[in-house]
Protein backbone atom coordinates (compact mmCIF):
# COMPACT_ATOMS: atom_id res chain seq x y z
CA UNK A 1 0.00 0.00 0.00
CA UNK A 2 1.03 3.64 -0.39
CA UNK A 3 2.22 5.56 2.62
CA UNK A 4 -0.10 6.61 5.42
CA UNK A 5 -0.07 9.34 8.03
CA UNK A 6 -0.73 9.10 11.77
CA UNK A 7 -2.50 11.91 13.59
CA UNK A 8 -2.69 11.78 17.38
CA UNK A 9 -5.40 13.82 19.14
CA UNK A 10 -4.27 15.00 22.59
CA UNK A 11 -6.12 17.27 25.04
CA UNK A 12 -4.75 18.55 28.33
CA UNK A 13 -8.17 18.58 30.00
CA UNK A 14 -9.44 15.23 31.27
CA UNK A 15 -12.08 14.53 33.91
CA UNK A 16 -10.32 11.48 35.31
CA UNK A 17 -6.70 12.42 34.56
CA UNK A 18 -5.89 16.09 33.84
CA UNK A 19 -2.64 16.57 31.93
CA UNK A 20 -2.61 12.91 30.90
CA UNK A 21 -0.67 13.35 27.61
CA UNK A 22 2.26 14.83 29.55
CA UNK A 23 2.36 12.11 32.23
CA UNK A 24 5.91 10.83 32.61
CA UNK A 25 6.53 7.34 31.27
CA UNK A 26 10.09 6.29 32.12
CA UNK A 27 11.56 9.66 31.18
CA UNK A 28 9.33 10.73 28.29
CA UNK A 29 5.81 12.18 28.14
CA UNK A 30 3.12 9.63 27.29
CA UNK A 31 2.16 11.38 24.06
CA UNK A 32 5.79 11.17 22.91
CA UNK A 33 5.76 7.43 23.59
CA UNK A 34 2.71 7.20 21.33
CA UNK A 35 4.55 9.18 18.63
CA UNK A 36 7.43 6.72 18.82
CA UNK A 37 5.10 3.75 18.33
CA UNK A 38 3.44 5.50 15.38
CA UNK A 39 6.79 6.30 13.79
CA UNK A 40 7.83 2.63 14.12
CA UNK A 41 4.73 1.64 12.10
CA UNK A 42 6.18 3.33 9.01
CA UNK A 43 3.79 6.28 9.09
CA UNK A 44 4.81 9.65 7.73
CA UNK A 45 4.06 12.21 8.86
CA UNK A 46 3.37 11.56 12.53
CA UNK A 47 1.67 14.63 13.98
CA UNK A 48 -0.02 15.46 17.29
CA UNK A 49 -3.22 17.52 17.06
CA UNK A 50 -3.69 19.43 20.31
CA UNK A 51 -5.35 22.48 21.83
CA UNK A 52 -2.64 23.06 24.45
CA UNK A 53 0.73 24.73 23.92
CA UNK A 54 2.32 22.66 26.71
CA UNK A 55 1.60 19.47 24.80
CA UNK A 56 2.77 20.97 21.50
CA UNK A 57 6.01 22.17 23.12
CA UNK A 58 6.74 18.75 24.64
CA UNK A 59 6.10 16.97 21.34
CA UNK A 60 8.32 19.35 19.36
CA UNK A 61 11.07 19.13 21.99
CA UNK A 62 11.30 15.40 21.21
CA UNK A 63 11.51 15.94 17.46
CA UNK A 64 7.91 15.30 16.44
CA UNK A 65 5.40 17.55 14.70
CA UNK A 66 2.45 19.17 16.47
CA UNK A 67 -0.46 21.23 15.14
CA UNK A 68 -2.58 23.53 17.25
CA UNK A 69 -6.33 23.00 16.84
CA UNK A 70 -9.47 24.62 18.22
CA UNK A 71 -10.40 23.81 21.81
CA UNK A 72 -14.10 23.37 21.04
CA UNK A 73 -13.95 20.03 19.20
CA UNK A 74 -16.38 17.47 20.64
CA UNK A 75 -14.40 14.43 19.45
CA UNK A 76 -10.85 13.42 18.63
CA UNK A 77 -11.92 12.72 15.06
CA UNK A 78 -13.09 16.30 14.62
CA UNK A 79 -9.73 17.47 16.00
CA UNK A 80 -7.65 15.40 13.58
CA UNK A 81 -9.92 16.47 10.70
CA UNK A 82 -8.80 20.04 11.35
CA UNK A 83 -5.16 18.95 11.51
CA UNK A 84 -5.44 16.90 8.31
CA UNK A 85 -6.81 19.95 6.48
CA UNK A 86 -3.98 22.11 7.85
CA UNK A 87 -1.42 19.57 6.63
CA UNK A 88 -2.96 19.65 3.16
CA UNK A 89 -3.27 15.86 2.89
CA UNK A 90 -4.63 14.58 -0.43
CA UNK A 91 -8.22 13.27 -0.56
CA UNK A 92 -7.19 9.60 -0.85
CA UNK A 93 -4.34 9.75 1.68
CA UNK A 94 -4.95 7.32 4.53
CA UNK A 95 -4.83 8.87 7.99
CA UNK A 96 -4.69 6.70 11.11
CA UNK A 97 -6.10 8.16 14.31
CA UNK A 98 -3.97 6.77 17.17
CA UNK A 99 -5.20 7.87 20.58
CA UNK A 100 -2.75 9.88 22.66
CA UNK A 101 -3.23 7.55 25.64
CA UNK A 102 -2.12 4.32 23.88
CA UNK A 103 1.62 4.17 24.68
CA UNK A 104 1.79 0.38 24.26
CA UNK A 105 -0.01 0.14 20.93
CA UNK A 106 1.76 -2.22 18.53
CA UNK A 107 3.26 -0.51 15.46
CA UNK A 108 2.22 -3.56 13.42
CA UNK A 109 -1.43 -3.01 14.40
CA UNK A 110 -1.29 0.60 13.22
CA UNK A 111 0.03 -0.57 9.85
CA UNK A 112 -2.57 -3.36 9.64
CA UNK A 113 -5.47 -0.97 10.21
CA UNK A 114 -4.13 1.35 7.51
CA UNK A 115 -3.72 -1.59 5.11
CA UNK A 116 -7.26 -2.85 5.85
CA UNK A 117 -8.74 0.44 4.67
CA UNK A 118 -6.46 0.57 1.61
CA UNK A 119 -7.72 -2.88 0.60
CA UNK A 120 -11.38 -1.83 0.79
CA UNK A 121 -12.25 1.08 -1.53
CA UNK A 122 -15.92 0.63 -0.50
CA UNK A 123 -15.17 1.23 3.21
CA UNK A 124 -15.03 4.63 4.90
CA UNK A 125 -13.21 3.67 8.09
CA UNK A 126 -11.07 0.82 9.45
CA UNK A 127 -10.68 -0.09 13.11
CA UNK A 128 -9.67 -3.07 15.30
CA UNK A 129 -11.03 -5.45 17.91
CA UNK A 130 -10.14 -8.68 19.70
CA UNK A 131 -12.07 -11.44 21.51
CA UNK A 132 -13.25 -10.91 25.07
CA UNK A 133 -12.31 -13.87 27.27
CA UNK A 134 -13.46 -12.52 30.63
CA UNK A 135 -17.08 -12.19 31.81
CA UNK A 136 -16.21 -9.12 33.91
CA UNK A 137 -14.81 -7.35 30.86
CA UNK A 138 -17.93 -8.25 28.90
CA UNK A 139 -20.09 -6.62 31.59
CA UNK A 140 -17.86 -3.57 32.04
CA UNK A 141 -19.35 -0.43 30.38
CA UNK A 142 -15.84 1.00 30.00
CA UNK A 143 -15.02 -1.89 27.65
CA UNK A 144 -16.61 -1.10 24.29
CA UNK A 145 -18.04 -4.11 22.46
CA UNK A 146 -18.30 -4.58 18.69
CA UNK A 147 -20.64 -6.75 16.63
CA UNK A 148 -19.54 -7.62 13.08
CA UNK A 149 -21.24 -8.96 9.96
CA UNK A 150 -20.14 -11.98 7.88
CA UNK A 151 -17.57 -9.87 6.03
CA UNK A 152 -16.02 -8.50 9.21
CA UNK A 153 -17.59 -5.07 8.92
CA UNK A 154 -19.07 -3.36 11.98
CA UNK A 155 -22.80 -3.64 12.62
CA UNK A 156 -22.77 -1.80 15.96
CA UNK A 157 -20.64 -0.72 18.91
CA UNK A 158 -21.93 -0.53 22.47
CA UNK A 159 -20.92 -0.24 26.09
CA UNK A 160 -23.49 -2.94 26.81
CA UNK A 161 -22.67 -6.66 26.66
CA UNK A 162 -23.54 -7.54 23.06
CA UNK A 163 -24.41 -9.97 21.65
CA UNK A 164 -26.30 -10.93 24.81
CA UNK A 165 -26.08 -14.68 25.62
CA UNK A 166 -29.80 -15.32 26.18
CA UNK A 167 -29.31 -18.96 27.20
CA UNK A 168 -26.82 -18.03 29.88
CA UNK A 169 -23.71 -19.31 28.13
CA UNK A 170 -20.27 -17.77 28.29
CA UNK A 171 -19.94 -14.35 26.63
CA UNK A 172 -18.68 -14.46 23.07
CA UNK A 173 -17.99 -10.80 22.39
CA UNK A 174 -15.37 -8.59 20.82
CA UNK A 175 -13.62 -5.68 22.52
CA UNK A 176 -13.30 -2.64 20.31
CA UNK A 177 -9.98 -0.83 20.28
CA UNK A 178 -10.07 2.91 19.61
CA UNK A 179 -7.80 3.11 16.58
CA UNK A 180 -9.26 4.34 13.28
CA UNK A 181 -8.08 4.78 9.71
CA UNK A 182 -9.82 7.18 7.34
CA UNK A 183 -9.12 8.73 3.97
CA UNK A 184 -8.44 12.44 4.39
CA UNK A 185 -11.42 13.31 2.20
CA UNK A 186 -13.79 11.31 4.41
CA UNK A 187 -12.34 12.98 7.51
CA UNK A 188 -13.36 16.34 6.10
CA UNK A 189 -16.87 15.03 5.41
CA UNK A 190 -17.10 13.46 8.89
CA UNK A 191 -16.45 16.83 10.51
CA UNK A 192 -19.54 18.19 8.72
CA UNK A 193 -21.86 15.30 9.66
CA UNK A 194 -24.50 15.93 12.31
CA UNK A 195 -23.82 14.02 15.55
CA UNK A 196 -25.87 10.84 15.91
CA UNK A 197 -28.39 10.34 18.75
CA UNK A 198 -26.74 6.95 19.32
CA UNK A 199 -23.35 8.64 19.61
CA UNK A 200 -24.75 10.89 22.33
CA UNK A 201 -26.36 7.99 24.24
CA UNK A 202 -23.35 5.63 24.16
CA UNK A 203 -20.67 8.37 24.07
CA UNK A 204 -19.02 6.56 21.14
CA UNK A 205 -18.01 8.78 18.24
CA UNK A 206 -17.72 5.92 15.70
CA UNK A 207 -21.51 5.51 15.82
CA UNK A 208 -21.76 8.74 13.81
CA UNK A 209 -20.22 6.86 10.86
CA UNK A 210 -22.76 4.01 11.04
CA UNK A 211 -25.69 6.36 11.65
CA UNK A 212 -24.97 8.15 8.39
CA UNK A 213 -24.59 4.91 6.41
CA UNK A 214 -20.80 4.64 6.45
CA UNK A 215 -19.01 1.30 6.34
CA UNK A 216 -16.40 0.34 8.95
CA UNK A 217 -14.06 -2.57 8.15
CA UNK A 218 -12.53 -4.28 11.19
CA UNK A 219 -9.15 -5.88 11.82
CA UNK A 220 -9.67 -8.84 14.15
CA UNK A 221 -6.68 -9.58 16.38
CA UNK A 222 -6.78 -12.95 18.13
CA UNK A 223 -4.47 -11.90 20.95
CA UNK A 224 -5.25 -9.22 23.50
CA UNK A 225 -4.36 -5.64 22.60
CA UNK A 226 -2.77 -3.67 25.48
CA UNK A 227 -5.22 -1.24 27.09
CA UNK A 228 -4.74 2.51 27.06
CA UNK A 229 -4.35 4.88 29.99
CA UNK A 230 -7.55 6.35 31.43
CA UNK A 231 -6.52 6.78 35.08
CA UNK A 232 -3.35 7.16 37.18
CA UNK A 233 -3.71 3.48 38.11
CA UNK A 234 -3.56 2.56 34.41
CA UNK A 235 -0.38 4.62 34.14
CA UNK A 236 1.26 2.54 36.86
CA UNK A 237 0.36 -0.65 34.99
CA UNK A 238 1.98 0.69 31.80
CA UNK A 239 5.10 1.71 33.73
CA UNK A 240 5.47 -1.87 34.97
CA UNK A 241 5.38 -3.12 31.39
CA UNK A 242 7.97 -0.56 30.23
CA UNK A 243 10.29 -1.43 33.11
Amino acid sequence: MSGFAVLIPARYASTRFPGKPLADLAGRPMVVRVCERAQASGAAPVCVATDDERIADAVRAHGFEARMTRAAHATGTERIAEAAAALGLAEERIVVNVQGDEPLIAPALIARVAAALAARPDADVATACHPIRDAREFANPNVVKAVLDARGDALYFSRAGIPFPRDGGAPDGLRHVGIYAYRAGYLRRYARLAPSPLEAIEQLEQLRVLWHGGRIVTVLEQGAIPPGVDTPADLEAVLKVLR
